[in-house]
């Protein structure tokens, strides 16, 4: 390690990026686009990024799309613009590959909401219960998993599982429900749910469509369950953007991040966009862990190499075992190809 670099990693030690300053001339696309190549870098970036941060990925997608590219990339390094969980899952599914996070503060609210240790007794109470866990979770709680899912093939993963056998669904409880009406399966739900789709006002929601009577509302299924009895459509981030690509409407109002509204609008720019507002005073719903992530911190982030994800082995294995059984299943059901 080079002076400069251990330099700069007592800094993000002690304060992560807040006291590196960057060049304001430097031309930081350039800059990330010429630390790419150099170092067979590849940027995986969640729809709910910055749309600056979307448009120099060389990958936008959901976490279903995310992870089956973490497992197929053949770059050295991994550069996660996303939240903690995701970069640690791209470091299960690709462990000889350096994963790096631009801000390791970029958090989850659902997946703070189920710390491992409770969880654990929780599974406790319930020991003939498979457990299916969405995959915004710990790294650790994924350990405790059975199966995982996203919110893409959520269904078919509780539909794979035989009648017989109950389950336990953790962490988001409106997910949860959202499955339980969907399957017909009774499951026990864990108290989780995150920030950003549970501060949806269903009063301005329904004003603002009375002023847009042709505008579909399509919802994501983290939302409440009042929420989505609202929806035309219902679907994960990547199905709420090709409902819009295919649906002959020209109006939509959206529920979930967004961030999102950026690759819609750059797929169907004759059409009109509009964040279903929250119950706060801000226009739209924005979550600040994904917003944590700059286009400043990136280029540091690929410069030094830092902060870099590293995963206890016994993690990385166990953890492994529950997404491969949901990656497996999605192959069967067609969701992501072999």
């Amino acid at each position: 390690m080079t002076a400069t670099l251990a330099s700069a990693s007592q800094q993000l030690d002690r304060v992560g990026f807040l006291d590196l300053e960057v060049d304001p001339t430097l031309d930081l696309v350039a800059e990330i686009n010429r630390l790419k190549k150099e170092k067979n870098a590849i940027i995986l970036a969640h729809y709910y990024q910055e749309s600056e941060i979307q448009d120099i990925a060389d990958y936008i997608g959901d976490s279903l799309g995310l992870s089956q590219k973490a497992a197929a990339t053949d770059a050295d390094i991994i550069v996660f613009a996303g939240v903690h969980f995701m970069a640690e899952t791209a470091k299960i599914l690709a462990p000889e590959k350096k994963v790096l996070l631009p801000d390791l503060k970029a958090g989850c609210s659902l997946a703070d909401s189920c710390p491992p240790a409770l969880f654990r007794k929780f599974k406790e109470k319930y020991p003939d219960h498979i457990v299916v866990s969405y995959i915004n979770c710990t790294a650790e709680l994924k350990t405790l998993t059975d199966i995982c899912c996203t919110s893409t093939n959520a269904v078919q993963v509780i539909e794979s599982i035989p009648k017989d056998r109950p389950i336990i669904f953790a962490p988001d409880k409106n997910l949860g429900a959202y499955l339980i009406k969907k399957t017909g399966r009774d499951m026990v739900l864990w108290n989780g749910a995150c920030m950003v789709h549970e501060i949806f006002s269903q009063e301005r929601i329904v004003k603002l469509r009375q002023r847009h009577p042709n505008a579909k509302f399509i919802a994501h299924p983290e939302c409440e369950t009042h929420i989505l009895d609202m929806a035309d459509y219902i679907g994960s981030t990547t199905g709420l953007l090709k409902f819009t690509i295919s649906d002959p409407s020209q109006e939509y109002i959206v529920a979930t991040e967004a961030g999102i509204l950026h690759q819609m609008q750059k797929a169907s720019p004759h059409k009109t966009f509009i964040p279903a507002p929250p119950e706060n005073n801000c226009a739209c719903n924005e979550c600040p862990h994904m917003k944590r992530n700059t286009l400043e911190k990136l280029y540091l982030c690929m410069k030094y190499e830092l902060p870099e994800i590293v995963l206890a082995d016994w993690v990385i294995r166990d953890g492994r075992a529950s997404i491969d059984r949901m990656m497996d299943i999605s192959e069967k059901a067609g969701l992501i190809s072999g």
